[in-house]
C-alpha cells in the first residue's frame, strides 16, 4: 500500500513533474529508448497521456465525413497509439527483466487501465462499422497481399473483442478483461515472489559430494552475493537448481530442491496461484462463450495452425505413445543402476537428472562439466553471428554509448551485407532478482512504414544463462546454447520483416508458426560442421574435438523419451484445462492428478510445468497454445531438411526461407508461406526421427 501511494503521489498535479522522456521524441541514437533518463515516476503520466492520445486518434476515424476507405480507416487504426506502444515498449520489459516492488505497484495500477482502453477502442461500434464496411467491400477495392491481410485481421479482432454482441455482452467482455488483466499479471508476480523466496544453504561441505568446482564455485558466489560468506546456496533459477539435481550425491537436498521447485506457487501462503487459475479459468471460458465458442480452446485454435482441439490431441498422441514407451525404457535403464549400485529405493522424479548424467556418462562417456568448456558464452554469442552472416550476410557491431536497462546488457547494431542500418539488438544474459526464469523474446519497437519512412526495429532477447565464476568466463551447457540459438531465431523474424503495417508485422504470426524461425535456428548450433567453427576451449582455444562431437551425437537421443513426456505432459494438460466447459469449484491439484492419470504419465516424470507455475498459459500467451513448439518442431526439422538436401548455407536456401518466412511476418496465411518456401505441406516423420522415437 506504501509502495503504491508514493507511485499516485508522484503522479498527482500537485507535484511537479520533471521532464518526461515518453512525451519528446527520443534524441538518442536510432531512436533507442533512453534507458537512463526513465525514471518510475513516468510510467504512469506517459501511459494516461497515450490513452487520451489514440482516444483522439480513434475519434478522428470515426467523426471523418468521408467514406470508409482502407487508408482513412484500417491504415489509421494500424498506425494509432505511438506514444501508448513507446511507454509498453519499455515497461512490459523492465516488468519482466528488472522488475521492483515498485514497478510491480505501476503494473498493478496500469493493468486494468490498460484492459478498459482495449475494450473501449474494440467495443467502439462506430468504429467497427467503418472497419465492416471497408472488409465488406474487400472484393471490390484494390487492396496488395499485405493490406488484405491487415483488413482481414482487423475486422477479426474487432469481433473476437466482442464488437457484435450486444450491450450487456460488451459490458461483461470489458470487465472479464479487466479482471484477466490483474489475475494473470499476479500469476507471475506470485511465482517470481516463491522463487526468489527459496534458498538452500549449505554450511557442511560434506552435502556437496558430487558437484563439481564450476557448480561449487557458483553456489558459494551466490552465497557470499546474500551476506553468507563461507556457506553455499542454491537457488531456484535454472543454472543453479538443474545442476545441484545432476551432480549432488545427497539425495535428501535433491529431493528438497526439487520439491521447492515443483510446489512454487502451491503451499497455501499469500503466493499461491490455485485459486487464481480457477478464476482465470472460469473468466476465460464465459469470455469464450459470450463470443460464441463452446470452450477457451476453440476460441483460441480458430487463429492458429491447428484450427481446433482435435487436431492438437491428435499430434501429439502420436509423439505422446512412442515417447512413454522410450521413458519407461530410461526408467528402466536408471532402476537397474540404483540396484547395480546397492541402493534400495524406487527411482522417483527427483533422482532422474542424476541418474540420467551418471547414464550419460557410463554409456556415452559424455561429461557435461567437460562439455561446458567448450561453450563460453563469448564463443557461443560469436557463433551465432557467424551462422547469421553466412545465412542472410547480417553484421553485428557492439554499440557501448546506447542506454540500457541494466549495466549488464549489451546493445547491437545490426546491419546488412551491404552495411546499411537495419535494427538494434539488445541481449541480457544472466539471472537477477527481478528478472523472471526462462528465456524470452520481445520487441521494444516493432518495424514497420509511417509516413513513408521505415521505421526500424529494435529487439530484446532475454535469458537466464549460468553466470562467470572467479577466473572463469560463463560456461553455458549445450541446452542453453540451443536456447541462444534459439532466441536469436525470434530475434531474426522480428529484425527483417519487410511488412509495412504492425498489425503484421515481424512475429505477428499464429504462436503455433511462430516457433518455426526460432527452433530452425536449432539445427545449425548442433550440426558438427559448425560446432567446429564456435565450439571452442576457453582456455586453450582448442576447437572441439571430433570425438566430443561424435559423444554429442550419440547422446543426443538419450533422455529423449524424458524430455518429450514430460514437455507433451504439459501441453495436454494445457489442452484438458481449456477444453474445460465449465470450470466451477475446480481444484488445481485434483485436476492436474487426473489428467496426468488418464494419459498413463509415469510416477517418475513429472510436466514440464505444473499447473501452479505454468505460466506460459496462465500469465502468458500460451493458453491452448504450449503444443506450438511441437507444431513447428515439424515445421523446423522439415525445413532444415531443405538445407541439408543442397547445403548448411545454401544462399538460394537461405533467400527463400528469408523471403517467404521471415520478412512476411503475418502478411500470408501461415501454411501458405511455408508451402511457398519448401513445395510442399511437411509430415511429422522428421521430427520422430530427430527424437529417436521412429
Amino acid at each position: 500500500m506504501v509502495i503504491v501511494a508514493a507511485v499516485l503521489s508522484a503522479c498527482s498535479p500537485e507535484k511537479k513533474e520533471p521532464m518526461n522522456p515518453f512525451l519528446t521524441e527520443y534524441t538518442t541514437p536510432f531512436g533507442v529508448p533512453p534507458f537512463d533518463l526513465i525514471e518510475n515516476e513516468h510510467f504512469i503520466p506517459a501511459a494516461k497521456e497515450g490513452f487520451s492520445e489514440q482516444d483522439a486518434e480513434i475519434e478522428a476515424i470515426v467523426n471523418n465525413p468521408e467514406a470508409p476507405t482502407f487508408e482513412n480507416t484500417i491504415e489509421l487504426f494500424d498506425q494509432s497509439g505511438e506514444l501508448l506502444a513507446k511507454v509498453n515498449g519499455v515497461f512490459e520489459k523492465l516488468l519482466s527483466a528488472e522488475t521492483s516492488k515498485e514497478i510491480d505497484s505501476i503494473a498493478m495500477i496500469l493493468a486494468p487501465m490498460k484492459a478498459s482502453h482495449r475494450s473501449k477502442m474494440m467495443l467502439n461500434t462506430a468504429l467497427y462499422e467503418r472497419v465492416r464496411a471497408v472488409y465488406e467491400s474487400r472484393e471490390s477495392i484494390d487492396l496488395s497481399q499485405e493490406q488484405f491481410m491487415v483488413l482481414e485481421k482487423t475486422n477479426k479482432r474487432f469481433v473476437r473483442g466482442g464488437a457484435d454482441l450486444d450491450e450487456q455482452g460488451k459490458a461483461r467482455i470489458s470487465e472479464i478483461d479487466k479482471k484477466m488483466a490483474v489475475l494473470t499479471l499476479t500469476f507471475g508476480n506470485n511465482l517470481l515472489a516463491e522463487t526468489n523466496n527459496f534458498q538452500l544453504v549449505i554450511e557442511d561441505e560434506t552435502d556437496l559430494a558430487g558437484l563439481p568446482e564450476s557448480v561449487r564455485s557458483a553456489a558459494a558466489n551466490a552465497a557470499s552475493t546474500a551476506g553468507k560468506e563461507g556457506k553455499w546456496m542454491f537457488t531456484l533459477h535454472k543454472p543453479s537448481w538443474i545442476p545441484f539435481l545432476q551432480y549432488a550425491e545427497n539425495r535428501d537436498l535433491r529431493e528438497t530442491i526439487y520439491e521447492a521447485m515443483y510446489m512454487r506457487s502451491n503451499n497455501g501462503n499469500e503466493n499461491d496461484n490455485n485459486k487464481l487459475i480457477t478464476e482465470i479459468l472460469e473468466l476465460r471460458i464465459e469470455r469464450a462463450k459470450l463470443l460464441g465458442y463452446e470452450t477457451h480452446a476453440a476460441f483460441v485454435l480458430e487463429e492458429r495452425m491447428a484450427k481446433n482441439a482435435e487436431n492438437v490431441y491428435d499430434l501429439l498422441m502420436q509423439v505422446w505413445e512412442p515417447a512413454l514407451d522410450k521413458a519407461r525404457e530410461e526408467a528402466n535403464m536408471m532402476q537397474n543402476m540404483i540396484d547395480r549400485e546397492g541402493e534400495d529405493f524406487q527411482l522417483a522424479s527427483w533422482d532422474w537428472w542424476y541418474y540420467a548424467e551418471k547414464i550419460r556418462k557410463e554409456k556415452y562417456a559424455l561429461d557435461e562439466e567437460e562439455v561446458r568448456t567448450y561453450f563460453s558464452l563469448e564463443d557461443v554469442r560469436d557463433g551465432v553471428f557467424d551462422v547469421v552472416n553466412k545465412l542472410y550476410g547480417l553484421t553485428f557491431e557492439l554499440r557501448n554509448e546506447l542506454p540500457a536497462y541494466h549495466e549488464e546488457v549489451m546493445a547491437y547494431e545490426v546491419k546488412e551485407r551491404d552495411g546499411s542500418h537495419l535494427g538494434i539488438l539488445y541481449m541480457d544474459f544472466h539471472p537477477r532478482p527481478g528478472k523472471r526464469g526462462g528465456a524470452w523474446s520481445t520487441s521494444i519497437r516493432r518495424a514497420h512504414v509511417r509516413d513513408g519512412k521505415q521505421v526500424t526495429p529494435v529487439h530484446l532477447i532475454v535469458m537466464n544463462f549460468t553466470r562467470p565464476t572467479g577466473d572463469k568466463p560463463a560456461l553455458i551447457s549445450f541446452d542453453e546454447t540451443l536456447t541462444f540459438f534459439h532466441e536469436f531465431g525470434h530475434a531474426l523474424h522480428s529484425m527483417l520483416t519487410k511488412c509495412e503495417y504492425l498489425t503484421v508485422s515481424g512475429t505477428a504470426v499464429a504462436t503455433d508458426f511462430v516457433e518455426l524461425g526460432s527452433q530452425v535456428m536449432e539445427n545449425w548450433a548442433a550440426h558438427p560442421d559448425v560446432l567446429k567453427t564456435y565450439a571452442k576451449h576457453y582456455q586453450t582455444g582448442e576447437v572441439i574435438p571430433d570425438e566430443l562431437i561424435a559423444k554429442l551425437e550419440a547422446a543426443s537421443k538419450f533422455n529423449q523419451g524424458f524430455v518429450t513426456v514430460e514437455y507433451t505432459a504439459a501441453s495436454i494438460l494445457d489442452m484438458d484445462y481449456h477444453t474445460l466447459t465449465d470450470a466451477s469449484g475446480l481444484n488445481a491439484n485434483a485436476f492436474e492428478e487426473g489428467s496426468m492419470k488418464r494419459i498413463g504419465l509415469i510416477d517418475e516424470i513429472i510436466p514440464r510445468y505444473k499447473s501452479n507455475y505454468f505460466q506460459h498459459i496462465f500469465a502468458g500467451g500460451y493458453s491452448a497454445g504450449y503444443y506450438s513448439y511441437m507444431w513447428s518442431e515439424v515445421l523446423d526439422k522439415d525445413a532444415f531438411n531443405a538445407f541439408l538436401e543442397t547445403s548448411l548455407f545454401d544462399q538460394a536456401t537461405a533467400t527463400s526461407f528469408r523471403e517467404n518466412i521471415l520478412e512476411k511476418g503475418g502478411s500470408l496465411e501461415e501454411m501458405e508461406m511455408y508451402v511457398n518456401f519448401r513445395g510442399a505441406e511437411p509430415t511429422i516423420d522428421a521430427l520422430l526421427e530427430g527424437r529417436g522415437l521412429n
